[in-house]
């Protein structure tokens, strides 16, 4: 699953990049994320069928923009840009008729992530949560473990969070989720409080001081 959403989203993010900082920066970036990512992929555990491990994907383009020369800020607002073109590769009307069965499935592998806890072979790089039924309609999850932070510590890119973080809301907003939180480990919070509703509303960026 890393890889794929790797490839497409280096794949739908190409003409963007190459608009904004020119051919010779993304056959840099690409040569560099690539050989970053190779780099990840062979040395992280597997963690199996976990509802997070995709979110490993992310760290060696974000990497690979601070070496080549962007600041913080122009780094967060392509890692947004680039998830939003890997998102939108889907029509935004079909994403809105997959959002509530996204969740519903995110759901039902919550709990049984809850039963993978403390067993043995649960690795350090997946994510401790807690989880809540709340209705038919909504559910909490209390992350209080995330694996992306221990990826990023291990591989010096802890200036993704809390940025990358947001990218939540995108993802709620545009698949016509209902999504909140108040606390996020990546900000230096005890958890990231999450709440999701099936049928909701969602702002596109995260609240002002909220991530």
């Amino acid at each position: 699953m890393q890889k794929f959403i790797y490839r497409l989203t280096m794949c739908r993010s190409k003409g963007y990049i190459q608009k904004q900082y020119g051919k010779s920066f993304w056959k840099s970036f690409r040569e560099h994320s690539d050989a970053v990512f190779r780099q990840v992929a062979a040395e992280l555990p597997d963690i199996g069928d976990s509802i997070f491990s995709f979110n490993y994907a992310y760290a060696p383009s974000y990497r690979s923009m601070r070496q080549l020369g962007l600041d913080a800020g122009q780094a967060d607002d392509l890692m947004w840009k680039m998830n939003e073109k890997m998102l939108l590769s889907v029509p935004k009307p079909f994403l809105h008729m997959a959002g509530k069965s996204y969740l519903n499935s995110f759901r039902k592998k919550a709990k049984q992530h809850l039963q993978r806890q403390g067993k043995p072979g649960f690795s350090e790089y997946d994510w401790l949560i807690d989880y809540r039924d709340i209705d038919a309609n909504s559910f909490e999850i209390d992350i209080r473990r995330c694996g992306f932070i221990t990826v990023a510590k291990k591989y010096g890119v802890e200036g993704m969070l809390p940025g990358i973080c947001s990218v939540d809301y995108m993802v709620s907003h545009y698949m016509g989720n209902g999504f909140s939180r108040t606390k996020t480990l990546g900000d230096g919070d005890e958890c990231c409080n999450c709440h999701y509703e099936l049928t909701g509303k969602c702002p596109l960026r995260a609240p002002e001081g909220m991530k």
